[in-house]
């Protein structure tokens, strides 16, 4: 086969199936600033509101809501457990400041 020829396959076809090519645009890359979390579930799925409050201000705003199927919510737990596992190997223990609030049927982070 010549050169020709292989320049004409699909980019793809040689690329590890395991592989996803994720695109980021540039607002989401800049991404939101949350010092709060708001986690709620129902039997189908997870929701995650992340919010932005201020010192001194009774009104918070949800800056993103994610909902995840139970098994990626899992997952993400998963891989937050590991990072900051790595992170705090590198940096140092991550101390907490104020107790963790439960809510009726959600969990404040």
């Amino acid at each position: 086969m010549d050169n020709n020829q292989n320049n004409n396959q699909n980019p793809n076809q040689n690329q590890d199936p395991n592989n996803i090519n994720i695109n980021l645009n540039e607002m989401i890359a800049q991404g939101v600033y949350c010092n709060l979390a708001l986690v709620n579930h129902s039997p189908s799925e997870f929701v995650v509101d992340f919010i932005q409050m201020m010192p001194g201000v009774q009104q918070a705003n949800v800056r993103s809501r994610v909902i995840l199927a139970p098994l990626h919510a899992k997952r993400v737990m998963t891989a937050l457990q590991q990072n900051i596992a790595n992170y705090e190997q590198q940096f140092g223990e991550i101390k907490e400041i104020e107790p963790f609030v439960l809510g009726q049927n959600n969990v404040q982070a």
